[in-house]
């Protein structure tokens, strides 16, 4: 299954140390030229497993930088183009526009969720505090325990 990321999931993921759980969830992990661009900002040495392409159409990437970031136009762009399976995304605009492109959307709760019910952590709570405290990523509380009882946490 391959994924497309934008930049804030995998700024994260790399961030506590847990960018490697994407390769065992997904066969592919790609990324436009503007991600790899966001991301050599604070992570100057990037996983050997993540592949990098450029985008095919300017012209679409164009029309959707009227709307979000670069790095989520040209990944939404080449999501598109590549027909992948998910795209990675955490960004409310972003993930409606890509939705209305008629992609499947995962956020990154949604890479923990599926990381431990195929019991790659041990914890979703304990990933998903430490994606808070040391990555920045908020979830309201209500969405944190719904959630972590879907994965009986």
């Amino acid at each position: 299954m391959m994924v497309v990321s934008d930049t804030s999931p995998l700024t994260a993921l790399l961030t506590v140390g847990e960018a490697g759980l994407l390769p065992r969830l997904f066969t592919e992990v790609v990324i436009p030229e503007a991600v790899q661009a966001e991301l050599s900002r604070s992570h100057p040495q990037l996983p050997d497993w993540l592949r990098v392409r450029a985008v095919g159409d300017r012209h679409q990437v164009s029309r959707f930088a009227e709307i979000v970031d670069a790095g989520e136009a040209e990944a939404i762009a080449l999501a598109q183009e590549l027909h992948a399976d998910r795209l990675l995304m955490d960004e409310r605009l972003g993930r409606r526009l890509a939705a209305q492109q008629g992609l499947r959307v995962v956020g990154l709760l949604g890479v923990v969720l599926l990381a431990r019910q195929q019991r790659l952590i041990p914890s979703a709570r304990a990933l998903l505090e430490r994606l808070d405290r040391e990555a920045g990523m908020y979830l309201a509380e209500d969405v944190r325990e719904t959630a972590l009882r879907a994965v009986g946490e």
